[in-house]
């Protein structure tokens, strides 16, 4: 039997690791599933309900039927795979293990505590798949160039916004006239201008909370699945925004 101190204390590392994986790209039930077996591990059952911005947390003891619940902010995160793969891991371990509470504590500190991808070696390669996916639709190596380098400046300028704390709406409109803007200047070189135009903002498309909006709907997570599928159609109408404000400036040249 666990005392309301301990409980406590529980209560407050599963909140912290959910919020975590649900910041940083998890979908819902992969979150629950994660916490629920760190739960168990330690003799509590958790129950977890999700919304886009915060969570209800309840931990009750499996012995004395006592029970804490807490409505817990969501944080936003970089997301990161290998992040979130990693701390899935320690569910496992801490089960499979059955490590006590402050171990669990120690690697998560550690996990949570490791450094993150270089900004320039992700501005880097965000901007080679860009160039391949316009070489992917039909673009000539000239056009891929110049996505190549517009999605630089729009990726480069999406970063420093970010850790600038600017609205993300209003990020995914800079970023996207930016990038845009940049690639309109195919229209002055012989190479496929239509192509680089319609592929220099696709480095933007919000998959992730696409795919997690469809996953937690099938999931029964309608709440969160709607909400994240509503953020996820509001982020390509700022792309759409974006993009339209450099049509507008360089019509002309598209005529």
């Amino acid at each position: 039997m666990k005392t309301r101190h301990e409980l406590t204390e529980i209560l407050d590392f599963i909140a912290e690791y959910a919020t975590y994986l649900l910041g940083s790209g998890v979908h819902t039930s992969r979150a629950i599933r994660n916490s629920q077996r760190i739960g168990r591990s330690l003799g509590v059952d958790v129950q977890l309900s999700s919304f886009q911005r915060s969570t209800i947390l309840t931990v009750r003891d499996d012995e004395s039927g006592e029970a804490i619940t807490r409505v817990v902010r969501i944080p936003s995160l970089p997301i990161s795979f290998e992040r979130n793969s990693d701390l899935s891991a320690l569910s496992w371990d801490a089960l499979d293990e059955r490590l006590p509470l402050d171990e669990i504590r120690r690697r998560y500190d550690e996990l949570t505590a490791k450094p993150l991808i270089d900004p320039i070696f992700v501005l880097l390669t965000v901007g080679l798949a860009n160039a391949s996916f316009c070489r992917l639709f039909g673009g000539d190596w000239t056009a891929m160039a110049i996505v190549f380098t517009s999605t630089l400046v729009g990726y480069a300028a999406k970063q420093r916004m970010q850790a600038h704390g600017v609205n993300h709406f209003l990020i995914f409109i800079v970023a996207a006239f930016m990038a845009s803007l940049c690639a309109s200047s195919a229209l002055r070189f012989d190479c496929t201008a239509e192509t680089a135009l319609a592929t220099s903002v696709l480095f933007l498309v919000p998959g992730v909370p696409l795919i997690n909006g469809v996953i937690d709907i099938v999931e029964g997570h309608i709440l969160i699945g709607c909400s994240r599928l509503i953020n996820a159609l509001l982020l390509i109408i700022c792309i759409a925004i974006g993009l339209a404000a450099t049509l507008l400036m360089v019509k002309d040249s598209l005529l």
